[in-house]
């Protein structure tokens, strides 16, 4: 989801970004483990299951970074953060990334002191509805009560999309989407809205789905990726090709289920045995063992087994792979090549 910082929290990441050690990734090797900061709970891209274990999309990409550095997808500290508390969590060093649903925006990169390593979620932000409304396109909400997170870029867009609409509205204030369900579900809110994909999986976790519907408009580009602090290279670079790993692992045909074949010895395809470690030196220009992309993807899988397993139209999210589908087939995930 897409919190703009409060002042204050801008203020203390703005002070705080420029004192913290530049060597992460020695403190993560030292340390044995890899904060990382997720959101309070968004059932299918982080939230813990009944045996309080941590599963979701983006849990899956802060396991494929512990993988890559440790050679361990579980040696992993999860740490709860809201739209207030992320960005100054990761300015001072309470966490090494952060890997929930965050907006990539100018002022977050560049006045925040933080760097955006790539987009793992192309999204944009969308309104939830119960059914029994009769309402079929955002444009007929006048005079509703919405349920918003404050201090956030949805905030911003909705005030925006109302008023070019000639529409008005009224805000039901809430910090976190654990707070939103209950009193969307209780119709203290007409109207609940957040990322797409936010709303799919909440809406998911509903009683009763079908009651319920997203409405067609998509007012904003939501553009959703880990990020780390300005200042930090290696440690950028680290979990940028991490994720570039799992991106180029789908497009190469390395899955969970063959890549212990394919990295059993090098084969025809140069690049293949470049991610894999079989040839060259990667590893060893980012600090890694040679096998670094192999124990990431062996994590959870590449992108689109991650992708599947977690949000994918056969879960209950039920996501289609959308602008999230590789460059090959139609969609706009492209990395970069590995040599």
């Amino acid at each position: 989801m897409k919190k703009l910082a409060i002042l204050g929290a801008m203020t203390a990441a703005g002070l705080s970004a420029g004192v913290v050690s530049a060597a992460t990734l020695d403190d993560v090797k030292a340390r044995g483990k890899l904060n990382c900061g997720v959101t309070t709970g968004l059932v299918g891209f982080a939230a813990p299951n009944a045996n309080g274990e941590w599963e979701g999309f983006d849990v899956g990409v802060c396991r494929a970074v512990a993988a890559a550095v440790l050679g361990d997808p579980t040696a992993v500290e999860f740490v709860p953060t809201t739209g207030k508390t992320r960005f100054t969590a990761l300015a001072s060093g309470e966490i090494d990334m952060l890997a929930r649903n965050t907006t990539w925006t100018f002022s977050r990169d560049v006045d925040l002191g933080f760097e955006f390593v790539g987009i793992n979620y192309y999204d944009g932000q969308g309104f939830m509805v119960p059914k029994e409304l009769g309402v079929s396109s955002a444009k007929e909400l006048d005079g509703a009560t919405v349920c918003i997170q404050t201090g956030t870029t949805t905030e911003l867009n909705l005030a925006d999309f109302f008023r070019a609409n000639n529409i008005s509205y009224e805000p039901v204030p809430i910090e976190t989407n654990a707070e939103a369900q209950p009193l969307y579900l209780e119709g203290a809110c007409d109207v609940y809205t957040t990322d797409a994909s936010g709303l799919a999986a909440t809406r998911a976790a509903f009683e009763n789905p079908g009651d319920h519907v997203v409405l067609p408009e998509i007012i904003s580009k939501e553009p959703l990726g880990p990020l780390v602090r300005h200042g930090d290279n290696q440690w950028g670079d680290v979990v940028r090709w991490t994720l570039n790993a799992l991106i180029a692992a789908e497009e190469l045909g390395v899955t969970s289920a063959n890549i212990a074949e394919m990295s059993a010895s090098a084969g025809s395809n140069p690049e293949i045995n470049r991610l894999l470690g079989t040839e060259g030196t990667l590893g060893e220009m980012l600090g890694l063992d040679a096998g670094w992309a192999k124990n990431a993807i062996m994590a959870g899988g590449n992108y689109g087994e991650l992708f599947e397993k977690n949000i994918g139209e056969n879960t209950p999210i039920g996501l289609a792979r959308g602008l999230n589908a590789l460059w090959t087939e139609g969609g706009l995930l492209y990395t970069p090549p590995f040599r």
